[in-house]
């Protein structure tokens, strides 16, 4: 029997929450599944990504002071079909990748976006021999 069962969400605080939930949506295609106040005051917002069970949970609880992200502190990694396509999607909304993409001999790759407030974004593109990225 395991103590925990299952990953439920990741909370990222960010001070301009519309912002944030619009990048998440425009650029990664999330969807956005809920809103609510918590019993503290927080504003938070629950989004998905297609495939995955696991949500991210947008935090505004400006009390709390301005977000800070330190440099290579945390990311989070999602997979895409296509690096090379996924720079399309972003010039097409005037943005670029901030590192990469650094793709590998079997063809799988990773590339960074930066996310409001200063989060990283890695995206990873699988090896087509499913041998990793």
């Amino acid at each position: 029997m395991s103590i925990v069962t299952k990953l439920l969400h990741t909370r990222y605080r960010v001070d301009d929450l519309e912002r944030t939930v619009k990048f998440y949506r425009e650029v990664l295609g999330l969807e956005e599944i809920r809103r609510h106040k918590s019993p503290r005051g927080s504003e938070l917002v629950f989004l998905k990504t297609p495939g995955s069970e696991e949500l991210i949970e947008l935090c505004s609880f400006p009390a709390s002071g301005p977000v800070k992200v330190q440099p290579d502190l945390t990311h989070l990694a999602f997979q895409v079909e296509s690096l090379e396509e996924f720079g399309k999607h972003l010039a097409k909304l005037g943005l670029k990748f901030s590192d990469g993409p650094h793709m590998k001999p079997d063809g799988g790759g990773i590339a960074f976006i930066d996310a409001p407030e200063g989060y990283e974004i890695e995206l990873i593109e699988m090896a087509k021999k499913g041998a990793g990225y």
